[in-house]
This record gives C-alpha cells, sequence and structure tokens, in this order.
C-alpha cells in the first residue's frame, strides 16, 4: 500500500476539503553503489576542504558563488526568515482549460486522496471539474518550498503535477544552434506530402503498456546471470544506421519500412490434364 506523503486541504472560496497527498509514480531505475574493486567494499565519501582534511559536519554552512572562489554564506536562520509559510492548504487561484498548458510546465504527478469525513466534498470536485474540463492551478507548500501546480480529474481520481514557473523553462530562442541557422529554410509542398504520409503510416493509438524500458531490462537481466555465475560475453555494438544525406530519399526510404510486408500468395495449383 502506498503511503501518504503529506496531508492538508485543497482551498478555494470558502471551501476546504481534507486531502492526502501520494506519488503518482515509482521509478524504476537500476541505483548502482561504488565499490572497491580490489576489497569488495563500498567505497565511503567525506566532505574534506582544500588541504584534503575532513571538514566536520557542524562546520559546515550554505554558502552561494557570487564570482571565482567568492561567496556568500547564509544561515539556516536567514533562510528559515525567508521560507513561506508552512501552510497545510492547497489553494486554487484559476480553473483554465486544459489544452492551454503547454506540457512542457510539466514536473512531477501526484494523486490526492480524500481525508477521513472528505469524500462526499471531494467526489463532487471531481465531478464538477469533469463536468465543466478544467484544470485548478493552484499554490502549496511542500517540504518548505513553494509549490505551482495542476489539479485535473483522472479515473475519478484527483490528480495533482507540480509545475515550472514560466522563468525556469528555457526560451527555444536561446538555443544556439537555431541562432546560428539561416530562418529562410522552407519546405516544399512535395517534402511535406512526403512527411504526412510517413506521420500517417506511423499512427496509432497511444498504448502506454506496450513501451518497456528496454535497457534496463537488459541492465537486470545482466545482473541475474553474474549473480547465478555466468560467465558474460560482451557482444559488438550494433551498427550505426547510415546516414542519408538527400531528405526525399530518406522519407522514401523511412514510408516504404514503414509498411507491413504483403503476404506471398500461394502457387497457383496445375489442372490436372485431362484424359481423352
Amino acid at each position: 500500500m502506498a503511503r501518504a506523503i503529506w496531508s492538508g486541504a485543497i482551498s478555494f472560496g470558502l471551501v476546504n476539503i481534507p486531502v492526502k497527498l501520494f506519488s503518482a509514480v515509482s521509478k524504476k531505475t537500476v541505483r548502482f553503489h561504488q565499490i572497491d574493486s580490489e576489497s569488495g567494499a563500498r567505497v565511503r565519501q567525506k566532505r574534506v576542504g582544500p588541504d584534503d582534511e575532513e571538514i566536520p559536519y557542524e562546520q559546515i554552512v550554505k554558502g552561494y558563488e557570487i564570482g571565482p572562489d567568492r561567496y556568500v554564506t547564509i544561515t539556516p536562520e536567514e533562510l528559515d526568515g525567508l521560507a513561506p509559510d508552512k501552510t497545510r492548504t492547497i489553494d486554487i487561484e484559476d480553473f483554465v482549460d486544459l489544452e492551454e498548458i503547454d506540457p512542457i510546465y510539466y514536473d512531477h504527478p501526484y494523486y490526492l486522496a480524500p481525508d477521513t469525513g472528505a469524500t462526499k466534498a471531494y467526489q463532487l470536485l471531481v465531478d464538477a471539474m469533469e463536468d465543466s474540463g478544467k484544470v485548478a492551478i493552484a499554490r502549496v507548500v511542500i517540504r518548505s518550498k513553494e509549490q505551482l501546480v495542476a489539479i485535473r480529474p483522472r479515473e475519478g481520481v484527483l490528480a495533482m503535477e507540480t509545475m515550472l514557473f514560466a522563468d525556469e523553462v528555457v526560451p527555444t530562442d536561446t538555443l544556439e544552434e537555431l541562432a546560428t541557422e539561416n530562418g529562410d529554410v522552407k519546405t516544399t509542398e512535395r517534402e511535406l506530402t512526403m512527411a504526412r504520409q510517413l506521420i500517417d503510416s506511423l499512427s496509432s493509438d497511444f498504448e502506454p503498456e506496450k513501451y518497456h524500458d528496454e535497457y534496463r531490462e537488459r541492465v537486470l537481466d545482466l545482473i541475474e546471470r553474474k549473480a547465478q555465475g555466468e560467465t558474460i560475453v560482451i557482444e559488438e555494438p550494433a551498427k550505426e544506421p547510415e546516414k542519408v544525406p538527400d531528405l526525399m530519399a530518406a522519407l522514401e526510404a523511412s514510408i516504404a519500412a514503414s509498411k507491413p510486408a504483403k503476404p506471398k500468395k500461394p502457387a497457383a495449383k496445375k489442372k490436372a490434364a485431362a484424359k481423352t
């Protein structure tokens, strides 16, 4: 069973709905430790200064770099004085249409579940949001950090996504490669038709279950085989596909490769010659 990581209340207008917060994802990253290859012992990390002497933990403070080897030190008390109020409310500020939110602003997904005695009010909010097709934009303080969040109904449950603030998203016009390219590049109608045809040939319904982290599966299989004492033979890396300099040739080859192979027709049976 999942455990709640935060509890509070959704607040909009004069309405308060007690809720509990749960993470909506469980990352499956394969994690490794640093091991001494000779002793097999785990490597410990120490905090050391310029003279390689270990620094006691209580002597370490936070510092913000303002120049080469120049720092402004900040005390925990100074940060606490600036921290947002540790409220227990998710304050809804606006309701917007889902299609207005660019997915680039989404950060981490959570679920909100009703707390004790809040099931009716919670269900009312879910039904009202499903009926209106709106997404709630709110603010909440989690672990002493103010978060901008989007709340939307998903399969009868309220899902909450932490969001990036506008100044945290890198503008596309700052990309060096795009800035140095010639802005007069245009595509032809034939190229556009071929590209649309390729997209159509690869179009299907989204089925998240069919996509797997194949690298993670191979790593776990390698670990299991080595744990059982199997000798591992390293395979040669696959050859990189040859570059196709001609865009139209690449589109035509891609469309041809995306088409399913036609089944071969069975050979016609020879008619037996009629005996006279």
